[in-house]
């Protein structure tokens, strides 16, 4: 059975809070707690060194992206604010030497994202084995997937937490080149995916309304993932344009032309997202609000009450 998000409607409980401010959005993902189960989507023109450090400090995860950055100074003024360090890597020589150098820095990070884009491939099963024998406690994000089977193999391979979703989101064509992928289908692919895992599933894509986050975690998610609509604000990282007397940000796929200067093998775009005048902490804050509200309709006062809600 596929369905996609717009397709359910999730079916309200007795609600036993007197407000819904009381309801505790907070979520434990490895080692430490964040305030909301959202993560801003680990892509250049969502997330920049300033809004990692903005993020942290308030007590939200973020992936910081790993395009034209110096990731080892990264982590070191992370490590100096006393941060928490989540960086993403490839499955490439560089990525590779990139752990290698955080081993000899004696430096500790505390997640790495594996973030490609055909996730259940023999280069991720070599990477993950990689950074366990070299980096033991450090946390383990592997993605993207859209299949039981690659959540059965990342999971036995390793991997602490699965980033599931292939092509569903806006910046992204791999569907229409490559007919692959779980565009029109993310909520039944975060279903099916959650059933069989044993290790945190995290949602990437297809994200276009707060509702959907909640409906990804009742199908069974415990993070996530959101890209265009947590762009387009004061401080998001892309450049304001402005078009017949309004202004937009622009939002990019990691896999487009305009991210790699590559000209072939292309599956990502580049959108123009409406500017957005506030700032991404007053959007986190919105989704909190929106989180809670959930969770009271919902029938109980954390999240764990979401994994009880029924939908049609």
């Amino acid at each position: 059975m596929k369905f996609d998000f717009e397709e359910i409607n999730l079916i309200p409980k007795l609600c036993i809070v007197d407000s819904r401010s009381e309801c505790d959005t907070s979520v434990q993902f490895g080692e430490h707690k964040f305030k909301v189960p959202v993560v801003p989507a680990n892509m250049e023109c969502v997330i920049d060194e300033e809004l990692a450090i903005k993020l942290a400090s308030n007590g939200y995860f973020y992936i910081m992206h790993r395009f034209d950055i110096n990731t080892i100074e990264f982590i070191r003024k992370m490590d100096k604010l006393d941060l928490v360090t989540s960086i993403s890597i490839g499955v490439n020589d560089d990525s590779y030497e990139l752990i290698e150098d955080i081993c000899k820095n004696n430096l500790y990070v505390n997640y790495i994202t594996i973030d490609i884009a055909h996730g259940h491939s023999v280069k991720m099963k070599k990477m993950i084995k990689f950074i366990k024998n070299l980096l033991p406690d450090t946390f383990v994000i592997a993605g993207n997937v859209s299949t039981s089977e690659a959540v059965f193999d990342l999971q036995d391979w390793g991997a602490d937490a699965i980033k599931v979703g292939i092509g569903p989101g806006s910046a992204c064509t791999t569907y229409p080149a490559t007919g692959f992928g779980s565009r029109n289908c993310q909520a039944s692919t975060v279903y099916s995916c959650s059933m069989v895992a044993s290790v945190p599933i995290v949602a990437d894509g297809g994200i276009r309304v707060p509702g959907d986050i909640t409906k990804s975690l009742v199908l069974g998610s415990t993070m996530v993932m959101v890209g265009g609509m947590l762009s387009g604000f004061t401080d998001s990282p892309g450049n304001v344009v402005e078009c017949d007397g309004k202004k937009y940000k622009e939002f990019w796929g990691s896999a487009s032309s305009f991210q790699s200067g590559k000209k072939n093998r292309i599956e990502g775009k580049k959108n123009y997202i409406p500017f957005k005048n506030k700032t991404i902490l007053d959007e986190m804050t919105y989704l909190t609000e929106c989180l809670q509200s959930s969770i009271s309709y919902g029938g109980g006062n954390d999240l764990e009450s979401l994994n009880k809600v029924k939908w049609i």
